[in-house]
């Protein structure tokens, strides 16, 4: 199985500065109190925890739901090298079927153009050893993609999340909660989608799955909610804080100018936060995603992008696209509802779920 510990590995600071004054409590009508995580223990140079356990079918059934979900994709390139003369119309069909799949004019030239030039230099004359170097090239352009979430290197290590409305971060914040609490990791969410009850009551319900406190505020400035969280989180020397933000379109000016403001905001709150500024986006929007990633990284700095999603109808060629135009490092990927859908990324096993 894929192992967590490439994924999770951090260094402590070389001094830790001084603890600040605890910060007031909340009032009560500003934060869901939901049963205190114990306090992780110091951490030590690197962290070595072993993974969490996972059952040989669990995670076998992950990778299938991958498989499944790009199926499609799967399917019209897989079809492209059986039974074919090594030509022009191959890779005229190759071109046409990496298009479809959402991998964009500039990915889908990279990968052509590299492809003729290995087929020439190794004289290659069948479908299989096309589609073999084919697939040896994706995961050389998505190797880049994966990276690990760097933690201990700030406590807490702030981690802002935001996304397109529907893209799935509510729930991949839940799901994260989850993991890093795998990892001895105590962990505080901030509800910073201020005006919208429906998110505040789906964080919340996460919370209570995980054991984790969440702090949300009804109609408030979702920048003080975040300060707020952050200043409480120094005061239980709490780990990790996750602060969730409204959903927004990259087009709507005056919202993105909000989220700068919130990631300002939590820069007061403690110097160098955010630690990580991570973009939520939805598989099945195809090139809209790479949009989204260009306008959120030119606003904000992304340092990372979940996936999710990528049980539907998803081509999974954008994640070439992403690679080529804003590699990005890619932490986790989604198949499912399910905290265990959430995965780290790998290259490989992407490439192998694309190729069939």
């Amino acid at each position: 199985m894929f192992s967590f510990i490439k994924r999770f590995k951090g260094t402590q600071p070389e001094s830790t500065p001084a603890q600040p004054e605890p910060a007031a409590e909340l009032p009560q009508s500003s934060q869901s109190a939901v049963t205190q995580p114990a306090t992780a223990p110091a951490l030590e140079t690197t962290i070595e925890i072993p993974p969490p356990a996972v059952e040989p079918a669990a995670r076998s059934s992950w990778l299938g739901r991958l498989r499944q979900g790009l199926s499609k994709t799967s399917a019209g390139l897989t079809g492209i090298f059986i039974g074919v003369k090594v030509d022009e119309t191959l890779f005229e069909e190759l071109e046409t079927a990496l298009l479809v799949s959402d991998a964009g004019v500039d990915a889908t030239e990279y990968l052509l153009n590299a492809l003729r030039l290995k087929v020439k230099a190794e004289r290659l004359s069948e479908g299989a050893q096309v589609k073999a170097a084919l697939r040896t090239m994706l995961i050389e352009l998505l190797r880049p993609l994966e990276k690990s979430m760097a933690l201990g290197r700030a406590k807490p290590l702030v981690i802002m999340i935001a996304g397109v409305n529907g893209a799935g971060k509510t729930t991949s914040i839940g799901k994260l909660a989850k993991h890093l609490q795998h990892y001895g990791q105590s962990v505080l969410l901030a509800a910073g989608d201020t005006f919208r009850a429906a998110a505040r009551e789906q964080l919340t319900i996460w919370g209570e799955r995980n054991n984790v406190t969440v702090i949300s505020q009804e109609g408030g400035d979702p920048a003080a909610v975040i300060f707020d969280a952050v200043s409480a989180a120094r005061a239980r020397n709490i780990d990790v804080l996750m602060a969730d933000t409204a959903g927004r379109l990259p087009t709507q000016l005056h919202l993105m100018e909000e989220l700068r403001k919130v990631k300002r905001v939590t820069a007061k709150a403690m110097e160098g936060a955010p630690h990580e500024v991570l973009l939520v986006i939805d598989a099945n929007t195809g090139q809209n995603a790479l949009t989204q990633v260009k306008a959120f990284d030119d606003a904000l700095g992304l340092t990372g992008l979940i996936v999710t999603k990528l049980d539907g109808t998803a081509k999974g060629g954008i994640l070439a696209a992403i690679a080529r135009q804003r590699p990005i490092p890619v932490y986790f990927i989604g198949v499912g509802e399910q905290v265990e859908d959430l995965q780290p990324f790998s290259a490989e096993e992407f490439a192998d779920a694309l190729l069939g």
